[in-house]
Parts: C-alpha cells; sequence; structure tokens
C-alpha cells in the first residue's frame, strides 16, 4: 500500500506527548464517510482514500499499544507496529460486511504488536504453547487481581494459583514473572507540564483482551483450512476475480479485471458477488460439519 508516511516518534522526553497531540489533529470518521473512503480503497485503488481511513485510526493503535508499556520495548517501536497491523487492515477492510474498520482492525493491531513482542523477547526459547502466550500476555492482569504487584517472586500460593488459571506449570509462573520484571506505574502523567492526563487514560478500550485475541489467533487457522477447500468449488473465472477482488494484498481494480476478461465492470462485481456467495456458503457449511462432529 503506497502511502504518504505517517507521524513518527522522536527521540527525547517529550516525543510521546508531541506524537499524541499531531495524531490528535486527525479527525474521527463518520460510518458513512468510512464506508466511502473504504470503497474508493477497494475499487479505485485511491491511496489519498486509504490514507485518511489510516490517519483517522491513528489513535485507536496508541491506546492498545499504551497496554504493552510494561514490556521493556520503546513505545516508539510498539506503536509503529501497530500502525503495520493497521495498514494491513485496511487493505482487507470490506465495508459491506457492515462494522466499522476499527472493530476490524483491533485485531490485526494487536496481532501485529503481539508478534513483535514475542520476537522481542526471544520466547521461542522457552516455548510457544498457547498457554504460554496467554500468560506472557495476562500475568500482570493476574497479579493485579491477586494484590501481588510487589516486585520480586510470587508468593507460592499466587503461583499456584496462575498456573491453575492458564494452564502452565508453576516453574513457567516463576520464570516469566522474573523475565517481566517490576510493573511500570500506569498513573504517571503524559507530560509533568501538559493537562494530558496518566498513561492509564489511555488504555479505556471496550476491545477484546489479549486471551480472546489468541482464541481468535486459534479460530483463523480453521478458517484458512475452510477457505481453502472453498475455493475449490468455483471456476477459474470465479476463483480468478474472487482471490483479486478479495484476498489480494492490493486488491485489483474492477476496471483492471474489466480489461482482462473483456466484460464489464458490473459483470466484474456480479462474478465477485456470486463468487463470494459460493465461498461463503462452503465455509458456513463446513464450520456446522466440524461443530456437529464436536458434539457427537
Amino acid at each position: 500500500m503506497a502511502t504518504k508516511s505517517l507521524p513518527t516518534i522522536a527521540g527525547g522526553s517529550n516525543g510521546l506527548s508531541r506524537y499524541l497531540e499531531e495524531i490528535r489533529r486527525f479527525p474521527m470518521l463518520e460510518p458513512d464517510q468510512e464506508y466511502m473512503l473504504a470503497k474508493r480503497w477497494r475499487d479505485d485503488g485511491d491511496t489519498d482514500a486509504a490514507q485518511e481511513l489510516i490517519t483517522s485510526h491513528l489513535r485507536l493503535v496508541a491506546r492498545i499499544a499504551m497496554g504493552y508499556r510494561g514490556y521493556g520495548l520503546p513505545i516508539g517501536e510498539v506503536i509503529s507496529e501497530g500502525n503495520v497491523g493497521l495498514m494491513q487492515a485496511v487493505k482487507r477492510f470490506e465495508p459491506e460486511r457492515g462494522f466499522r474498520l476499527a472493530t476490524y482492525a483491533m485485531w490485526w493491531i494487536r496481532a501485529s504488536i503481539q508478534e513483535y513482542i514475542l520476537r522481542s523477547w526471544s520466547l521461542v526459547k522457552m516455548g510457544t504453547t498457547a498457554a504460554q502466550k496467554k500468560l506472557f500476555f495476562n500475568l500482570r492482569r493476574a497479579k493485579s487481581q491477586l494484590q501481588a504487584l510487589e516486585e520480586g517472586d510470587l508468593k507460592p500460593e499466587h503461583v499456584k494459583t496462575i498456573a491453575t488459571k492458564f494452564g502452565v506449570s508453576e516453574e513457567d509462573v516463576v520464570s516469566m514473572n522474573r523475565r517481566l520484571g517490576g510493573d511500570a506505574s500506569l498513573n504517571a502523567p503524559v507530560r509533568a507540564d501538559s493537562e494530558s492526563g496518566e498513561w492509564q487514560d489511555w488504555l479505556v478500550d471496550d476491545a477484546p483482551d489479549q486471551e480472546e485475541t489468541l482464541v481468535k489467533d486459534d479460530e483463523m487457522g480453521r478458517r484458512k483450512s475452510y477457505l481453502s477447500d472453498a475455493l475449490a468449488t468455483l471456476n477459474d473465472r470465479e476463483r480468478r476475480i474472487f482471490e483479486a477482488r478479495r484476498l489480494a494484498d492490493e486488491p485489483v481494480t474492477l476496471e483492471e479485471l474489466s480489461t482482462e476478461f473483456g466484460v464489464s465492470r458490473e459483470r466484474i462485481r456480479q462474478i465477485e458477488v456470486r463468487a463470494f456467495e459460493k465461498v461463503q456458503k462452503a465455509v458456513q457449511g463446513a464450520a456446522r460439519v466440524e461443530e456437529a462432529g464436536e458434539a457427537a
């Protein structure tokens, strides 16, 4: 996606504050504005429309990124990784589905940030099971619920409670707690000489928590399998158009496909809709079969 450069976080103690102030200047979009911009990007490859979709959601990325400040990584890099996830979401956003871009983008933003954190912490050395990832991203929350946020090793009863909750060994809990170290205060002001509030003010977010995101990650694998089988139900032309319009990183415009197949833009649109309906039906059918098998 070729877009203009985004605001960046400069070095220095006030770099983050200036960045947050800068991205607040980008206006939020009304539902109809967002829909039309998404259509212009998807149908015509309008990069200005894509740029406006991205900049209007930079505050969402910053708010989500603030929730990962306790992992000892530069907040500027965490936000940058979240912005990469946001751009991926804009590439794949389908406004006809009826939900807002923010709802769709949250998963991509969180996934991009979490992948960056996992890479940076080299968790592969200690295992990357779903339970360990869940522990990694939820340990602080669990400690807070147990009122065990003091620095140092956890009490044995707290270790046992957390290990049972996340399905990991007590050794994993002790090791993870030591790796994560102390907890940074979220009550510190964003900037001492401003009225920007405390860091925790940026964390107000109704999005699914990290545990729910990991569940969605597992589900994504099944959906990819369903999709692969569903694509086999399409003929060559339907598959080409469906993949070009719905699956490509850089969606092909209706005009380009109409030239390729020698038919009108409206005909391409009709084939795309028909192909989507066939894929949707096949995916839903496969999901019902799996659910029936699990229930048996």
